[in-house]
């Protein structure tokens, strides 16, 4: 969908970029906190379920169950190798100064033929954004990663799709810029497949996770048990970009 996204855009066939975004448990407490961010999930056009727990719960829940978790941290490298392949053009936005470029020279030692014809960090304030979508836009960008923290990214992407119009797709990213300049390490595959790799971040971050953890994971574990049905629209788990 990506592909044919972005050619679309190229060809003048398609109005407004995709927003794809993705749900974990800090979203879905979000998601029934907040009427605001609720509409912003709800009117992205793929939400992809970046979160064994979402997972686990359609098997237990669901008579058509997600089959796996789509991590944007694992995507990114489907992307990337489409991309390269492809010649797609990717601009990353988002994380602490000099973060997002070292995510991009990861990108391209692995993939020479990607095109990343864009880096900017996630410090501007709204008045920026006109000049930053102007980039974008004149860069020929096909898809554009914004990885600003919910509900900061997803708020970005919105407001801004008219002016980001001509590029295939706007993937939220949230911290992957990090994962991708070296400063952290996944979790090993086992906690990724039961569902700890929250904890494994944890104790990496202590400071800056275990407080929004603690008031995320149990609202969004009570949310998923009462509020996961057949009836409501699914998440996606496609990992073909």
């Amino acid at each position: 969908m990506m592909l044919e996204d972005s050619r679309a855009a190229r060809a003048g066939r398609k109005g407004y970029p995709r927003i794809v975004v993705s749900s974990n448990g800090a979203v879905i407490a979000d998601f029934h906190r907040s009427a605001e961010f609720r509409s912003l999930i709800l009117e992205a056009d793929i939400v992809d379920a970046d979160g064994m727990p979402l997972v686990m719960a359609t098997q237990l829940l669901c008579a058509e169950p997600l089959k796996e978790r789509v991590a944007t941290t694992d995507f990114i490298n489907d992307a990337a190798e489409l991309a390269s392949r492809e010649g797609l053009k990717f601009y990353f936005l988002g994380a602490k100064p000099g973060v997002a470029e070292k995510a991009a020279q990861h990108f391209r030692a692995l993939y020479p033929r990607l095109e990343i014809v864009g880096v900017r960090n996630g410090y501007f304030t709204q008045e920026d954004e006109a000049e930053i979508c102007a980039e974008v836009v004149a860069l020929k960008t096909d898809v554009m990663w914004v990885g600003l923290g919910s509900p900061l990214q997803e708020a970005f992407a919105h407001r801004n799709r008219e002016r980001l119009s001509g590029i295939g797709w706007i993937r939220t990213c949230g911290g992957m810029f990090d994962h991708y300049s070296g400063k952290f390490k996944r979790a090993p595959r086992w906690m990724q497949v039961i569902g700890l790799e929250w904890l494994h971040r944890t104790i990496n971050e202590p400071l800056r996770l275990s407080g929004r953890y603690f008031r995320t994971n149990l609202p969004a574990l009570f949310y998923l048990v009462t509020q996961t049905t057949d009836s409501a629209p699914p998440l996606t788990d496609a990992k073909t970009p």
